[in-house]
């Protein structure tokens, strides 16, 4: 009887022992999953969060999803044959786009009335960090601040409360405090970002503190590979990034 292919060892780099470990685990992980699943995406992520990409994973409890250590990836689908022969024929076609923080997806969950819809409709948004450009602009409104700092009616929202006007000023907004309330000083409110701004510390924490979540997590899937006709398919935002 013939031996399996994973059945041989196969040296991937460097590691500790518990490196290695890891290492030969994800190996053979994605080596299995080439040969069970009938479709593997390669995915790239915009604003990762684990929380989100926690829901990513239960939402797809069928499939197998892999992220980080691309090199390793890489091989187990076939990148130097000399090192491991490919699972499943044509898979290594997607080696190429696994450049930078990107993913695998294998599942048997068809791309153009499944996945594909699915990343392209779900973009969970949550509070941003610094150094991430702002999807929006965003400015208080002069006079009583509330809450949600205009961002709902004032009858559904309620004032902020007096003891964060200390900080308000910390972050260098012009505020006062009148009977109890905290009041934003002028005629025209204060501007936090425009839309495209990259943000700092400062501006995060006033977002955040007003309740107003600008950072959408987005997963793009850049190409993907088909058992049934083992090739390879990239997607418009996959031609878009090999091209830059």
């Amino acid at each position: 009887m013939p031996k399996s292919k994973r059945a041989k060892v196969i040296h991937l780099t460097k590691t500790t022992k518990k490196g290695k470990e890891s290492t030969e685990k994800l190996f053979t992980a994605v080596q299995e999953a080439a040969e069970k699943y009938a479709y593997c995406y390669v995915f790239s992520v915009d604003n990762m969060r684990n929380n989100h990409l926690k829901e990513v994973r239960s939402e797809l409890a069928d499939s197998r999803l892999f992220f980080g250590k691309t090199k390793v990836m890489s091989i187990a689908l076939g990148a130097n044959p000399s090192r491991a022969p490919e699972p499943t024929s044509g898979i290594s076609a997607l080696c190429p786009h696994l450049i930078g923080s990107v993913g695998l997806l294998f599942t048997s969950r068809p791309p153009a009335i499944d996945i594909l819809p699915f990343f392209t409709d779900w973009t969970p948004l949550s509070y941003a960090r610094a150094g991430t450009p702002a999807s929006r602009s965003f400015a208080l409104p002069p006079g009583v601040l509330y809450s949600r700092g205009g961002e709902v009616p004032v009858e559904d929202d309620v004032p902020l409360a007096a003891s964060l006007e200390p900080t308000l000023r910390k972050w260098g907004l012009s505020t006062r405090l009148v009977k109890g309330r905290v009041e934003l000083e002028g005629e025209e409110g204060y501007k936090v970002c425009d839309e495209g701004e990259v943000l700092d510390s400062r501006q995060t924490a006033i977002l955040k503190q007003f309740g107003v979540q600008t950072s959408e997590f987005r997963v793009r899937i850049k190409a993907y590979w088909s058992a049934a006709t083992g090739e390879v398919t990239v997607t418009d935002e996959g031609a878009e990034e090999m091209q830059e």
